[in-house]
C-alpha cells in the first residue's frame, strides 16, 4: 500500500459517534494539529436522520446502520438480540432516540472508586458543561454555548397524563433529570435544536468541516492498527478505492464504540492471547480484558391500547394523517414528526435502601409487533407503551472477533438476567407500569392491556413474559474497561496499557454503566479524551 507525506497526521480518531467527533472536533480546533478522523459510514445526508421521529426509517438501515445481532441469551429462551448501531457521520448519535441523560453522581464517585482517579462526578461535570448549549440556561449543573443543544421536550396529552399519573401513585415530580437529583417523573429533554436532530458529528463536525487541518474520510472501515516497538504508529482502513494506511505523529484515538473499538483492538493484535491465536493474528500484547465487561441496561414492554386518537400508531395508520403531520412539520416543526414519540419517564428505586434510582419506566406514544432487523412494525390500532428498564444489571458478557476478516461483525454475547436481582426489578418495573395505568390521570387514555395481557399476574408468569419480550436497551458499555486492575484496558487517562500513542474514548471505556441514557457519557468522554490529549501533547 503505497502511502505519502500527505497521509501522515497529528492525531488520527477512529470512528466519527458520540465520542469520536467530539475528539476530533476538539483536537482540531486550535488549528495546531493536524487530524484524521475515519469512519466506515458515509456522511449524514439522509433526511431521516435529521427528523426526530425518523429514527423508525433508519433503525434497520444498513446504509446508515451496522445492524448487529448478538449471541443466543440462555435466560431468553436462547433468543437472538438485534443490535442497531450508528454506521454513518456522528454513529449511533445520529440514529438513537435523543434522551439526553448523564446518570447520577454517584455513578461516577463509584468509577474513581474502582480505581479511574480523575472519573468522579466533580471532575466530569466540567466536561458535560462544557459540552452543552442548554435551552434553560446555564446553572450549577448546566452549561450554555457548547456545541450540543439540549432542548426542552416537545409536550404531549399522553406525555402530560403520565406524568400527573405517575405523581398520583406516589412518584415525585422532577422537572431535570440532570439537575440535583436524579429520581421522580418528568418529561426528558433532548439533543435537538428547533425540533431536529442535533447528533455529535452536527455538533463537533458542522463548523469544523471547513477546518484545513480537519480531514474527514467517510466510508473510511478502520481494519489493523499499527505498530514499532510498542507504539501505535498508524492505521490500515479500506476505502471504496482500495486499502490504505495513515501514520500518527502523535497519537491514535481509537472510537469505533462497545463493540468496534474491542475489534479492532484485537485485529490489531491486543486482546485474548488464544483469541488472537485461534485466527492467526500475530498477538503484539495478551490482554485478556479486551472485550470482556459487556453489560447493558435491560428492558420488557406493557402495551395499552388507546380510545382517543392521538398515538403515533394513528398516524402509521392513515395516509392522511401522514400527510397532515408531514404539513406540520414543514410548516411549523410540530405534530408527531417533530419528537421521537418518547415522551416522558419516571426513575424510580425497586427498594428504599437504595441510594439511587435502578429503574427507568419510558413512555413512549406508539406501540410495536415487534423491534427487530425486519423493522419496526406498529400495531394496527391507537396503543402506548411503558418500558420498565432495569439500570443496575448484574450480568456480563463479552464481544469477540469470529474472523480474522474485519468486514465480518464481531460475536456479541449480553448473559442478561444473570441473577434473582435482575429480575424482580423487572417484575416491580411491571407491577409499577399498571399501577401508574390505573391512575385517574391517565384513565381517559388507558383502554385494553394488549401486552402482557391481564392474564399475566404471577411472578412465574411475569419471569416467562421477560424472558419472551424482554430486549436489550441499547445502551452497551464496558468491553474496554478503564481502570487499573489486570484486566483493565486503559488507565484513567485512557491510554492502553503497555501500549504507546494509543487511546480508546467512547463508551466501551466505562467500567459501570452508568443509570440513565448512554450517549451524553459517551460526549462527555469525547471531551474529557481530547483535553487530556492536548494536555500531554503541550508536556511533550
Amino acid at each position: 500500500m503505497a502511502t505519502t507525506a500527505n497521509d501522515t497526521f497529528d492525531f488520527i480518531v477512529t470512528g466519527a459517534g458520540s465520542a469520536g467527533c467530539a475528539v476530533a472536533g476538539r483536537l482540531s480546533e486550535s488549528g495546531r494539529y493536524c487530524v484524521l478522523l475515519l469512519e466506515a459510514g458515509g456522511r449524514d445526508s439522509n433526511p431521516w436522520i435529521h427528523i426526530p421521529l425518523g429514527y423508525t426509517k433508519t433503525f434497520t438501515n444498513p446504509r446508515v446502520n451496522w445492524m448487529f445481532e448478538s449471541e443466543p441469551e440462555k435466560e431468553l429462551n436462547n433468543r437472538t438480540l438485534y443490535q442497531p448501531r450508528g454506521k454513518v457521520l456522528g454513529g449511533t448519535s445520529s440514529i438513537n432516540g435523543m434522551v439526553y441523560m448523564r446518570g447520577t453522581p454517584s455513578d461516577y464517585d463509584g468509577w474513581r472508586q474502582r480505581g479511574c482517579e480523575g472519573w468522579d462526578w466533580d471532575s466530569v461535570l466540567p466536561f458535560f458543561k462544557k459540552a452543552e448549549d442548554q435551552e434553560r440556561g446555564a446553572d450549577d449543573f448546566h452549561g450554555v454555548g457548547g456545541p450540543l443543544h439540549v432542548s426542552n421536550p416537545v409536550r404531549s396529552p399522553l406525555g402530560d397524563a403520565m406524568v400527573k399519573a405517575s405523581i398520583e401513585a406516589g412518584i415525585p415530580a422532577n422537572d431535570d433529570f440532570n439537575g440535583a437529583r436524579q429520581e421522580g417523573v418528568g418529561y426528558y429533554q433532548t439533543t435537538t435544536t428547533n425540533r431536529r436532530r442535533w447528533s455529535s458529528a452536527r455538533a463537533y463536525l458542522g463548523a469544523a468541516r471547513n477546518r484545513q487541518n480537519l480531514i474527514i474520510a467517510t466510508n473510511a472501515h478502520a481494519t489493523r492498527i499499527l505498530f514499532e516497538g510498542g507504539r501505535a504508529v498508524g492505521i490500515e482502513y479500506q476505502t471504496p478505492g482500495g486499502p490504505r494506511i495513515a501514520w500518527a505523529r502523535g497519537e491514535i484515538v481509537v472510537s469505533g464504540g462497545v463493540y468496534g473499538s474491542p475489534q479492532l483492538l484485537q485485529l490489531s493484535g491486543l486482546g485474548p492471547g488464544d483469541l488472537l491465536q485461534q485466527f492467526g493474528i500475530p498477538v503484539v500484547r495478551d490482554m485478556s480484558g479486551v472485550g470482556k465487561n459487556l453489560h447493558d441496561h435491560f428492558n420488557t414492554y406493557l402495551v395499552w391500547r388507546c380510545p382517543q386518537k392521538v398515538t403515533v400508531n394513528d398516524m402509521a395508520m392513515s395516509p392522511a394523517l401522514k400527510l397532515k403531520a408531514a404539513a406540520q412539520y414543514a410548516v411549523s416543526r410540530s405534530g408527531h414528526l417533530s419528537n421521537a414519540g418518547i415522551y416522558a419517564g419516571a426513575l424510580v428505586r425497586t427498594d428504599p435502601r437504595l441510594e439511587q434510582p435502578d429503574l427507568q419506566i419510558n413512555m413512549s406514544g406508539w406501540s410495536a409487533i415487534e423491534r427487530l432487523r425486519t423493522g419496526i412494525k406498529p400495531h394496527p390500532f391507537s396503543a402506548f407503551t411503558f418500558s420498565p428498564v432495569h439500570l443496575r444489571p448484574e450480568g456480563r458478557g463479552w464481544v469477540r472477533i469470529k474472523s480474522p476478516d474485519p468486514v465480518l461483525p464481531p460475536a456479541i454475547q449480553f448473559n442478561f438476567l444473570a441473577s434473582d436481582y435482575d429480575f424482580q426489578a423487572l417484575i416491580y418495573g411491571m407491577k409499577l407500569s399498571r399501577k401508574i395505568a390505573a391512575q385517574p390521570a391517565l384513565k381517559p387514555f388507558v383502554g385494553e392491556e394488549v401486552l402482557p395481557g391481564t392474564q399475566c399476574q404471577s411472578e412465574a408468569e411475569m419471569i416467562e413474559e421477560i424472558r419472551i419480550r424482554g430486549v436489550s436497551n441499547l445502551h452497551p458499555v464496558g468491553t474496554c474497561r478503564m481502570g487499573r486492575e489486570v484486566d483493565a484496558v486503559v488507565d484513567p487517562r485512557l491510554r492502553v496499557h503497555g501500549m504507546e500513542g494509543l487511546r480508546v474514548a467512547d463508551a466501551s471505556i466505562m467500567p459501570q454503566v452508568p443509570g440513565g441514557n448512554t450517549n451524553a457519557p459517551s460526549i462527555m468522554i469525547g471531551e474529557k479524551c481530547a483535553a487530556m490529549v492536548l494536555e500531554d501533547a503541550k508536556a511533550v
